[in-house]
């Protein structure tokens, strides 16, 4: 059963959709009659097992395996209890539903189990909302109270060593699977507890996939793969949830086999299943004592004495940023990260801004060093209507009298949806000279190339 189904069954057996499927948001998952059962059903269930037992197997990574264990648990509970005033269909509904509180994440567990799920966003007891195809929908309210929230968030971070708090009332961490989660309490969060979850989808591994996708052309695809394979420096810039991720993945996976990469990451959500050599690191924020934090700037400077051929920073956004420029400049070509921008021109003003952090120098000395280090930004960007682009493409380049000179070489029409290729990059013509790639292979890309 989908989620779509699932809610929409239990709003209509409330009342709260008319013929038309309109109607207020759902109250939860469950009737108010099934929500009786599932508390009596989960709090017997918790008799038969054994506490030890529950907290031990939902500690399990393998949630599938957990489930597997409790379900036999769950289902003679309910058959003890059961006159035949539940229909086959109630009965698996109850028994889903003990199984997600137990092991899972509760009301929100079918919105983690949906792949076309992206983001998930609980404002307080009151409301919930999801991203599906970049589109936001309204789930209504699905917690009876704000303690609720509290002890899933409790949940989510205990096994990270984490806390929450209302001296430390924001907190990050990763699920298991690798999907973020911010949550905010009061009284920084004035309506009630925040949660928030963004899930990073597996099925986008490479620039064909996204080429599939619509989300650029493939002549534009082939000369990303070529920037890869000939060790350019890239930056992807964009908003939140523009694809950043997803294309600095695709990008990593046109990595030549026989290199070693080091990813250094706030939360692991690049994925190299088709590449052999990968070391993935990942920052710690400090333990409950205050102690044991280790910066992304920490990893990127341990990342110099592993051997790299490549590094691959998921996300500068601090003082690493001059640390990142200056292994691109130490013979560590071909690295790659991401960043917040809006256009190419913020993105060399927010590396300026964020590598003073980490060194005091004046802006055009950083810029000297962002136009040495840096060969390329890439933009990826996010439509009105969820649908996501690999828009433009420049080259980075020192200028005449110093600092940054960038050069479009392929522009984005965002109304017409139409990508063209401005100016062949220069690296081309070098790969050619250098015998890297052949002239065959050249011709047949520029035949494919707008004219």
């Amino acid at each position: 059963m989908s989620v779509f189904e699932r809610f929409e069954r239990v709003r209509r057996s409330e009342g709260q959709l008319d013929s038309g499927g309109r109607g207020r948001a759902p109250r939860g998952r469950a009737s108010r009659s099934l929500r009786a059962i599932v508390r009596d059903a989960k709090r017997d269930m918790l008799d038969r097992v054994g506490f030890a037992e529950v907290a031990r197997l939902a500690r399990d990574s393998d949630t599938r395996h957990s489930r597997e264990e409790l379900r036999p648990a769950v289902e003679a509970v309910i058959n003890a209890r059961d006159t035949g005033e539940l229909s086959q269909e109630d009965r698996e509904e109850v028994v889903v539903e003990v199984l997600d509180d137990v092991v899972g994440l509760g009301p929100l567990q079918p919105l983690i189990e949906d792949d076309s799920v992206t983001e998930i966003m609980v404002n307080g007891c009151m409301s919930t909302y999801f991203e599906q195809a970049g589109t936001l929908h309204a789930m209504g309210r699905l917690f009876d109270d704000d303690e609720q929230i509290r002890i899933l968030i409790d949940r989510i971070i205990s096994p990270l060593g984490r806390r929450i708090d209302e001296r430390s009332p924001i907190v990050n961490a990763r699920l298991s699977q690798g999907y973020r989660v911010n949550a905010v309490i009061p009284p920084i969060a004035i309506d009630g507890p925040i949660l928030t979850i963004r899930k990073f989808s597996d099925r986008i591994s490479s620039l064909k996939e996204l080429v599939d996708l619509g989300s650029l052309p493939e002549w534009y695809a082939q000369l990303l793969s070529c920037a890869v394979s000939l060790r350019q420096d890239l930056a992807v810039a964009g908003g939140t949830g523009s694809g950043k991720t997803t294309l600095l993945n695709a990008l990593s996976c046109e990595i030549p086999v026989g290199e070693r990469i080091v990813t250094i990451e706030d939360s692991a959500e690049l994925k190299f299943s088709r590449h052999p050599h990968v070391v993935r690191l990942e920052a710690r924020a400090a333990s409950i004592e205050g102690e044991g934090e280790v910066t992304i700037r920490d990893l990127v400077t341990n990342a110099l004495r592993m051997r790299p051929d490549r590094i691959v920073v998921g996300e500068v956004r601090g003082a690493e940023c001059i640390d990142m420029l200056q292994a691109m400049n130490t013979g560590h070509d071909g690295s790659l990260t991401t960043l917040h921008a809006g256009t190419e021109e913020e993105a060399v003003v927010r590396l300026t801004l964020l590598a003073r952090y980490g060194i005091n120098l004046p802006s055009e000395l950083i810029e000297e060093q962002i136009a040495m280090a840096l060969d390329g930004i890439v933009m990826s960007e996010r439509r009105a209507d969820g649908r996501r682009f690999v828009s433009s493409y420049s080259g980075v380049a020192r200028g005449a009298g110093g600092g940054v000179e960038l050069e479009q070489y392929v522009t984005f029409d965002r109304a017409a949806g139409v990508w063209k290729l401005v100016r062949e990059p220069p690296f081309i013509a070098q790969a050619l000279e250098a015998h890297v790639l052949t002239e065959e292979e050249v011709s047949a890309w520029r035949d494919i190339c707008p004219s």
